[in-house]
């Protein structure tokens, strides 16, 4: 029996393979696009924290494919296990085979786990993106009362969160670094995050590491590097994800630790086959340094820049990670993008910051009014803008992407003061007291460069 032939073939069913089929169909419409997942209900990847109390049920997170059916996209639910590249040929578990021309791999990533004692006891749970793992994870908490969640970057801190509306929970996260969401913000925004989990009795041991994880078949207690031992029924790892690379390894592709090696366009070693999403390689917006973020943002946008240039002649160029975070810790809503001030500093840029607050509607007396706050990052030699964050109402999930913009765009000190904005007393902060522009102004005052 022949090989089925199809023009381009999509390894892997989350956003960034959706997205990467889905765009390329649009640009390719005559042509046949076949997606290849292992499962058939993935997971939305940003929703699972909010699976064991905020969702009614697990099953309310499941990510819709729908859009594939609509597009015409054909599906099949196998594992691939090894690509023959000089036959351009994919092969599954089942044995079946499948042509391409072109291949894009989702292949996404994998949970990072510890390299200490007692990592695989029962009760210890790395996060995988698995509805039947997920649910029994939340079966297992019903029968715990002592939670420690190891790792305070946003997998941390979101479960944390969703957690701490189980009273009946005693919920402790241990972090590493100085203080929680470190590495995506400065320490002003980070004890804002803090300040929520404690006024929801969680505690937190930061600047700590786990030495080990204690118990004779299930954990019991674990040790933490100041000496000190804190009773467990369940250990949930929060630590991060490593991409995904097994399969393109096996097919010789070149890979690194940060992921598949890729270009600007998005094409691996085999210029017939792209890599997009956690199992690529990314690099800095500004340093163009290798670096492992992974966001779904990233994933997708990577994905419409492979799925355009499969049939465009390269017009879409990945020009590196902006770093562009929102989440929400109890009332207060969090966001960022670019650089922090820390981070900018370390990598030898001289900067002048720029802070202001306002309410987020207007008058404050409005109702539902609460406080918002920014502060923006410039390079003091030229005044373009290198990052921002955002702290206050929902408006700042969507207030930061004004500022990721910006810095896509390289925009000056004086062009964010000059921006032309909308605003409603129900909806925004006062055109008098925009808090983006009143921070540009903020950092005008102080810049080396402003006219005197």
């Amino acid at each position: 029996m022949k090989n089925e032939m199809f023009d381009i073939i999509i390894v892997g069913g989350g956003p960034a393979g959706i997205i990467s089929a889905i765009t390329a169909k649009k640009h390719t419409k005559k042509k046949r696009v076949l997606l290849i997942r292992e499962i058939n209900r993935g997971l939305v990847p940003c929703g699972i924290p909010y699976m064991f109390f905020t969702l009614k049920r697990p099953e309310d997170n499941i990510l819709n494919t729908d859009s594939l059916k609509e597009n015409k996209i054909i599906t099949k639910i196998e594992e691939v296990i090894k690509i023959n590249r000089k036959k351009k040929e994919i092969l599954t578990k089942n044995s079946k085979k499948y042509k391409y021309n072109k291949l894009i791999l989702a292949t996404g990533s994998i949970p990072m786990t510890l390299p200490i004692e007692g990592v695989n006891l029962q009760g210890v749970y790395p996060i995988y993106k698995s509805l039947n793992y997920l649910k029994n994870l939340k079966k297992e908490l019903k029968k715990s009362k002592d939670i420690i969640i190891i790792g305070g970057g946003f997998i941390g801190v979101e479960f944390a969160d969703e957690l701490s509306k189980f009273k009946t929970l005693n919920l402790s996260i241990v972090e590493l670094l100085p203080s929680l969401l470190s590495n995506s913000f400065d320490i002003e925004f980070s004890k804002l995050a803090e300040q929520q989990l404690i006024k929801r009795n969680v505690r937190i041991y930061s600047g700590l590491s786990v030495e080990s994880i204690n118990g004779k078949e299930k954990v019991e207690s674990v040790l933490l590097s100041n000496g000190k031992v804190m009773p467990a029924d369940m250990v949930i790892l929060g630590i991060g994800a490593k991409p995904n690379i097994s399969l393109a390894e096996k097919s010789g592709l070149k890979t690194s630790k940060f992921g598949i090696s890729v270009d600007k366009y998005l094409r691996t070693s085999d210029k017939d086959i792209f890599a997009v999403g956690d199992c690529s390689e990314n690099s800095d917006f500004f340093t163009k340094e290798k670096t492992n973020i992974m966001l779904a943002s990233t994933a997708t946008t990577q994905a419409r820049i492979a799925g355009c240039n499969l049939s465009r002649n390269f017009f879409n160029k990945n020009i590196g990670v902006l770093s562009s975070y929102s989440t929400k810790v109890g009332g207060l809503t969090l966001s960022s993008t670019g650089m922090t001030e820390k981070t900018a500093i370390k990598n030898g840029f001289k900067v002048v910051t720029g802070n202001a607050e306002s309410f987020d509607k207007h008058p404050k007396k409005m109702p539902y009014a609460g406080k918002i706050k920014v502060k923006l990052i410039f390079s003091n030699q030229s005044g373009v803008i290198l990052g921002g964050q955002i702290a206050g109402g929902e408006s700042a999930g969507e207030i930061i992407n004004i500022i990721s913009t910006a810095i896509q765009k390289k925009f000056s000190i004086t062009e964010i003061e000059s921006l032309q904005i909308a605003t409603h007393p129900k909806l925004t902060p006062a055109p008098t007291t925009y808090p983006i522009i009143n921070a540009a102004q903020d950092a005008l005052e102080k810049i080396n460069w402003r006219a005197k």
